[in-house]
């Protein structure tokens, strides 16, 4: 893959290069990876955009808005049904769970909700509930969420914080892999999807914030407290 640097403007009117930029994940350098927009941090190997290509938050909630998140979708419901068959695999119905990032259509909280779970929901366009931040739960679940964390750090900080003991986070992505034809993928080319995760990245994740264990099966990885 050939890449190039972005050219800057500096104070004094000349022009720099940018061909490093600090990973939001884990603080250490990131070099160029695709075009001007994608650099691979050395130290995770997560993928991100820098600061200047990151979406306003008018333009999030509109690209979110454009979802067809129907809740009673076959499609989608399927497509959810690893993490939902996960919680119902791991916990019982007295345990509490947290959807964070349920957007327009939390599918995942009606499935269980309909199974006799509980759940709170949080999502900063959609359902903006910071209470339901203070308290502590059994599972939360991010279904295709993370990706667009732009302070990752700060996120995975947050959920860690939020599970109770031997409680578990169920995230998932797609995971870029050097089989894939990053300039080709899809999945890059949604201007929301700002941090794109390695597998070595989900190790540095569970080692970082000190979760105990993490497994990984095809997009779904589940990081436990």
């Amino acid at each position: 893959m050939t890449a190039k640097t972005t050219p800057q403007s500096t104070d004094n009117g000349s022009i720099q290069h940018t061909d490093t930029e600090t990973c939001p994940l884990c603080h250490g350098r990131g070099d160029l990876f695709y075009r001007d927009c994608f650099f691979c941090c050395r130290d995770c190997l997560g993928i991100f955009k820098p600061t200047r290509f990151l979406p306003s938050p008018a333009a999030e909630k509109a690209r979110y808005e454009q979802h067809n998140n129907d809740v009673n979708n076959l499609s989608y419901q399927r497509f959810v049904a690893p993490i939902v068959n996960a919680v119902k695999q791991d916990f019982c119905t007295d345990s509490i769970g947290l959807d964070f990032g349920a957007g327009t259509g939390p599918v995942i909280s009606k499935l269980l909700t309909d199974a006799g779970y509980t759940l709170q929901q949080f999502d900063p366009f959609f359902c903006n509930q910071p209470e339901v931040l203070n308290a502590k739960y059994d599972y939360i679940v991010c279904c295709e969420v993370i990706e667009h964390f732009h302070n990752p750090d700060k996120e995975f900080t947050l959920l860690k914080q939020r599970l109770k003991p031997n409680g578990r986070l169920y995230c998932m992505t797609h995971l870029y892999t050097d089989e894939i034809d990053f300039a080709n993928w899809y999945y890059k080319n949604d201007e929301t999807h700002v941090f794109i995760y390695q597998r070595d990245t989900l190790t540095k994740i569970k080692g970082n914030y000190q979760f105990s264990e993490l497994t990984i099966t095809n997009r779904l990885s589940v990081f436990t407290n």
